[in-house]
């Protein structure tokens, strides 16, 4: 593409050299010709005044004035002979003709010759003859040719430079975007390509760089779902191979009790399934209010069983009419899940689910009696990567799902360790931007996870103080036998 730049560039350089050139050439041999002939029509008309006051008193004609090397000066008489001067003893066509007291010009014997006939009162009484060789116009004319052509060529050569600069200021662009292309379609979404300062490269600079940070995020997106996806089902499919397991450890009793049970772990599987599908496809704020009493019925179905195996206790309290919070059910339900799962896994003792009201904001503390948390809190709600520094998935996605849905999840008190979801109250919802879900939060969990959440409403941020407050007795609205 370069060398047709250049080489268009150049064509159409001549061509324009060319079509004003060519006219140019003619018009000025033209002009050097005419001024050929204005200079012997000078000089005759010289010689004419001088000879024709001798001529009309039949005086014999002088010597005629001195020209430049080259050109003759004759003076004829009426017979036709040279009677002073320089050029041919006898006239030439021309000079008969101008006998007849026209002045005659033109070309002969490879001269320009301009005959000028001199008459006093009607009689013409001699001819005055200039010639000049052609070869003096055509040398002034070559060499007007020659400059011309050396003009030509170096407009040519800048046109050539000018097209060659120009074609690598386009053509590197261009090469770096195809390059970018290359890399983006071979998998790295990170590539970017960099301004040219050419308006149109630059818009197509700013669509590769726009479809790349969206593969990109659509990548982490997806890797950030199998990852929680994988995380959240852990749990379930593990008390689903466990109590098939006991079941089969008994040989000849009645299996329907643990077919039933498997069905209901498989059922909650399967919830769990579409609240993360949910969570992923979502890209908005949940807009409905928190189902509290069916969240809490089935977080004490789930997991009272579980914790009565281990002989610990899941205890529920919750005031009498706790404050409404709009949040989505689904981001909710994984948010605890994930609390009761680290209970149970890394905690002691009974684990306990208290609702309060916290102000403008609906606080759900989750803590169990174990040894504490010693993991620094910069890490524990970070996302592990290699190399890097991290607790792991559950409290990272936790804390995302919490923020997406306008709210904050933080760790209250490390020892007993008690964990505390703040959720925004349809009262005070007014002021919570638009986020997104699963997906978004957990691409953008990588922050710092102890640093406020600058989305979340100001209620929910004036409610950390009430969360940080010990947790008030309440009315004890169910627990695990």
């Amino acid at each position: 593409m370069r060398r047709r730049i250049v080489g268009l560039a150049t064509l159409a350089a001549v061509l324009a050299i060319a079509l004003f050139g060519i006219p140019l050439a003619g018009t000025v041999a033209k002009y050097l010709l005419d001024d050929e002939r204005s200079e012997l029509e000078q000089v005759a008309d010289v010689a004419a005044v001088s000879s024709s006051i001798r001529l009309a008193r039949n005086e014999p004609p002088g010597a005629m004035p001195e020209t430049e090397d080259g050109t003759d000066l004759g003076l004829y008489d009426t017979a036709g002979h040279r009677i002073s001067g320089s050029g041919p003893l006898e006239a030439d066509e021309l000079t008969h003709a101008a006998q007849a007291g026209t002045e005659t010009s033109g070309e002969a014997n490879g001269e320009i010759v301009l005959a000028l006939p001199i008459s006093a009162n009607g009689p013409v009484l001699g001819v005055v003859r200039a010639a000049t060789p052609h070869s003096e116009a055509y040398t002034r004319i070559t060499e007007a040719w020659l400059l011309m052509a050396g003009l030509g060529t170096v407009a040519v050569l800048l046109v050539w430079l000018v097209a060659r600069m120009l074609a690598a200021r386009l053509i590197r662009p261009l090469e770096e975007l195809a390059s970018a292309a290359h890399a983006l379609g071979g998998g790295d979404f990170s590539v970017r390509a960099h301004p040219a300062g050419i308006p149109e490269i630059d818009s197509v600079s700013v669509a590769l760089n726009s479809t790349a940070a969206r593969l990109d995020e659509l990548l982490a997106r997806e890797r950030a779902f199998t990852a929680d996806a994988s995380h959240q089902l852990r749990t379930p499919l593990t008390a689903l191979r466990l109590g098939l397991e006991v079941a089969l450890e008994a040989p000849g009793q009645d299996l329907r009790a643990a077919i039933g049970a498997a069905i209901d772990d498989t059922e909650r599987l399967q919830s769990t399934i579409e609240d993360l599908l949910e969570l992923a496809r979502d890209s908005t704020r949940s807009t409905d209010l928190l189902e509290l009493t069916p969240l809490l019925t089935e977080l004490e179905y789930t997991w009272a069983a579980r914790l009565a195996a281990d002989g610990r206790a899941l205890l529920i309290t919750a005031p009498a009419d706790p404050p409404t919070a709009r949040a989505s059910t689904a981001a909710v339900r994984q948010v605890l899940t994930v609390l009761l799962d680290n209970a149970v896994g890394h905690g002691g003792g009974g684990v306990t689910v208290a609702i309060r009201d916290a102000g403008q904001a609906l606080a759900i503390d989750v803590s169990d009696q174990g040894t504490g948390v010693t993991i620094p809190t910069d890490q524990l709600f970070t996302r592990r990567a290699a190399g890097a520094a991290g607790h792991g998935i559950g409290l990272a996605l936790a804390r995302s799902l919490a923020e997406a849905e306008g709210g904050r999840l933080r760790l209250t008190t490390p020892s007993p360790p008690t964990f505390t979801l703040l959720l925004p109250t349809a009262e005070s919802d007014g002021a919570a931007p638009a986020k997104g879900h699963l997906a978004d939060a957990a691409v953008a969990d990588a922050a710092v996870a102890d640093a406020a959440v600058v989305d979340a409403p100001v209620a929910v941020a004036d409610a950390v103080a009430v969360a940080d407050a010990p947790v008030a007795p309440v009315a004890d609205v169910r627990a695990a036998p």
